[in-house]
C-alpha cells in the first residue's frame, strides 16, 4: 500500500473518534485501501457489506480478521434465507405458467389494448420484485411497472387494480418454506429479512457503493446507527441506477462528510475531463490526477474499450467493428441484444412478442410509428433504425461472432456495465447525444443548446473515468463547444 494521503490519514482520525462517516471517494481514489486503513486502526469488530460476492470475497483477503466481509444477501440468507433453500434455484419457467398457477387465465381489456395473460403475469412478477427493492411494508399500486404504450388517462391505474390481487397471492405463495408456484429468488428473502427489522451485530459497519443502495437496504442500515458506527462509502457522482430503484443514500445520511479526491488511476489530463462532468453534475468532489501517471485525451484509432450509452448503441458499435474485421467482445455477452433481435423478428413476421418492453405492439409497423411519432417512444428509435438497417438475423449472427474478452481486440460495453472497471485506452461511443437546441439564440445568432441533465453528466463521468492512459471523447466531444462547460474552469 502507498503512503496514505492527507485525506486518508484524516479519515482514519475521524473514524477513530467513533463518528458516523460519509466518505465520498472519486474514481480511482483508493476507496478499498482507505477502508483497510480504517479497519486496521481499531481492535473493534466490524462488518463490510459489499455490492456483490466477488467484491466481498476480495475484501476478505485484505481486511483484518476482526472484519467480516459479506454481501447483504449473505447476511439475510444466514438469518432468514436458509429456510427457503429447497425453493431456491428451482427450474425457471415462463411467467405465463406462473401466472396461470396464480389464476391468471383470461385476457383483460384496458382502453384500446387487450392485456393477455402472458403480459399480466409478467407485470405481476415484476411488481413483486419492485416491492422487494422498496422500503414499503406491503405491496402497493405504485410498485406495478408501467407498460410501454399504455399511456391513456387512468389506464395504468386500471392495470394496477387488476394486478394487485394476484400480487398479494404471489407474495403469500412465497412465504411457504417448502413449495410454491412462484420461483423463489434471493431478493425475496432479503425483503423478508428486512421486514423483521434486524439488528446487525457489529461495532462498526462499512457500506460500500452506498450511492447505489436499494431503499430496502437503506432502511436496514439506518436502523443500525444507534448501536454501530456507520461508514457510508461511495461516489455520489456515480449514482447511475436510479432507473431501477437505487438511491444515493449518502447525500441524506446524517454523518461527518469526508472526501477522497486524488485518483491513482490516471493523471491530470483525464482528471480535468472528469472534473468537467463533476461540475455539471453538481457533485461534492473534484479530482486530482497523479502527476507521474502519463495520460492523454485525444483521438484513438484502436482503443481497448468502446463505451456506449445504451445496449442498442453497443450493438451498433459491435456491428461496425465486426464489419471492419476486428475481434470484438461485448461486456456481459449478447443475451439482451439477442432477445431484442428475436422480438423484432417476431414483430416483423406478424407475431406478437413476449419481450417485456414490446409486448403491447401487435406489429413492427406499430412500433415504427410509436418510435417516430410518440414522444414516449423516442428512446426506441435507435433500436428501430438498427433493425431496419441490418435486420434481426444479421444482429443474431453478429452475437454469435462475439469473442471472449481475453481474445478480443476491443471490448464494447455500456457505461453502466463498465462501472467498476478500467482499461488502458477508452473511446466513448457515438450514442451520447448532445442536449437539443433551445429556441434562444446567442450573440452570433446561433441556437443555444439546452442544459445538460444531472443524469447525463453522471453517466458521462463514469464513462470518461474508465481510462488509465488515453481517453477519446468520441460521442461526448460536443461538450467542448457547450456553453455550460469549459475545461479550463475545471482544472
Amino acid at each position: 500500500m502507498h503512503t496514505p494521503t492527507d485525506e486518508q490519514a484524516h479519515a482514519v482520525e475521524v473514524f477513530k473518534s467513533g463518528r458516523h462517516l460519509v466518505l465520498q471517494a472519486g474514481a480511482g481514489t483508493g476507496k478499498t485501501s482507505t477502508l483497510e486503513l480504517l479497519a486496521g486502526s481499531t481492535r473493534r469488530c466490524g462488518r463490510y457489506v459489499a455490492f456483490n460476492k466477488g467484491i466481498a470475497r476480495d475484501a476478505a483477503t485484505r481486511f483484518p480478521l476482526t472484519v467480516t466481509c459479506k454481501t447483504a444477501h449473505a447476511i439475510a440468507y444466514a438469518a432468514v434465507g436458509y429456510r427457503y433453500t429447497g425453493r431456491l434455484n428451482s427450474p425457471r419457467q415462463p411467467a405465463w405458467k406462473t401466472g396461470q398457477a396464480l389464476g391468471i387465465t383470461r385476457p383483460v381489456r384496458i382502453g384500446d389494448h387487450e392485456i393477455s395473460p402472458r403480459v399480466l403475469s409478467h407485470s405481476v412478477l415484476r411488481t413483486v420484485t419492485r416491492y422487494c427493492h422498496s422500503a414499503d411494508r406491503t405491496p402497493a399500486h405504485h410498485h406495478v411497472p408501467r407498460l410501454r404504450g399504455l399511456n391513456g388517462p387512468g389506464e395504468h391505474e386500471q392495470l394496477a387494480d387488476i394486478a394487485m390481487p394476484f400480487v398479494a397471492k404471489a407474495w403469500a405463495d412465497l412465504q411457504d418454506y417448502d413449495q410454491g408456484v412462484v420461483r423463489f429468488e434471493h431478493d425475496h428473502y432479503l425483503k423478508m429479512w428486512a421486514l423483521t427489522e434486524p439488528k446487525i451485530e457489529a461495532e462498526f459497519l462499512f457500506l460500500d457503493e452506498a450511492q447505489d443502495t436499494n431503499p430496502v437496504l437503506e432502511e436496514v442500515f439506518n436502523a443500525q446507527r444507534e448501536h454501530a458506527q456507520i461508514v457510508m462509502v461511495g461516489d455520489s457522482a456515480q449514482a447511475i441506477y436510479g432507473w431501477r430503484g437505487a438511491r444515493d443514500v449518502m447525500t441524506g445520511f446524517d454523518a461527518t462528510p469526508l472526501t477522497l479526491t486524488r485518483s491513482f488511476r490516471f493523471g491530470p489530463e483525464i482528471a480535468r475531463e472528469a472534473n468537467r462532468w463533476l461540475t455539471l453534475a453538481d457533485a461534492p468532489i473534484r479530482l486530482t490526477g497523479t502527476k507521474n501517471i502519463p495520460t492523454k485525451v485525444g483521438d484513438l484509432d484502436c482503443p481497448d474499450a468502446v463505451l456506449c450509452r445504451t445496449n442498442i448503441g453497443a450493438m451498433a458499435e459491435v456491428m461496425r467493428l465486426l464489419a471492419a474485421g476486428h475481434r470484438v467482445a461485448l461486456a456481459r455477452g449478447g443475451q439482451q441484444l439477442a432477445a431484442l433481435a428475436i422480438a423484432a423478428r417476431d414483430l416483423k413476421g406478424g407475431h406478437r412478442t413476449s419481450h417485456p418492453e414490446l409486448v403491447l405492439f401487435p406489429s413492427w409497423g406499430e412500433l415504427q410509428d410509436y418510435a417516430a411519432y410518440d414522444p414516449a417512444g423516442r428512446d426506441v428509435q435507435p433500436f428501430v433504425d438498427l433493425i431496419d438497417t441490418h435486420g434481426p438475423d444479421a444482429i443474431l449472427a453478429a452475437v454469435c461472432q462475439l469473442a471472449d474478452e481475453a481474445q478480443a481486440d476491443v471490448t464494447v460495453s455500456t457505461a453502466h456495465t463498465a462501472k467498476g472497471r478500467e482499461w488502458p485506452t477508452v473511446k466513448i461511443g457515438d450514442d451520447f447525444p448532445a442536449p437539443k437546441d433551445t429556441d434562444d439564440r446567442d450573440a452570433q445568432g446561433q441556437p443555444i443548446p439546452g442544459p445538460i441533465s444531472d443524469t447525463d453528466a453522471r453517466l458521462a463521468y463514469v464513462a470518461v473515468t474508465r481510462a488509465r492512459e488515453h481517453l477519446d471523447l468520441g460521442g461526448l466531444s460536443w461538450i467542448n463547444t457547450h456553453p455550460a462547460s469549459s475545461p479550463w474552469l475545471c482544472s
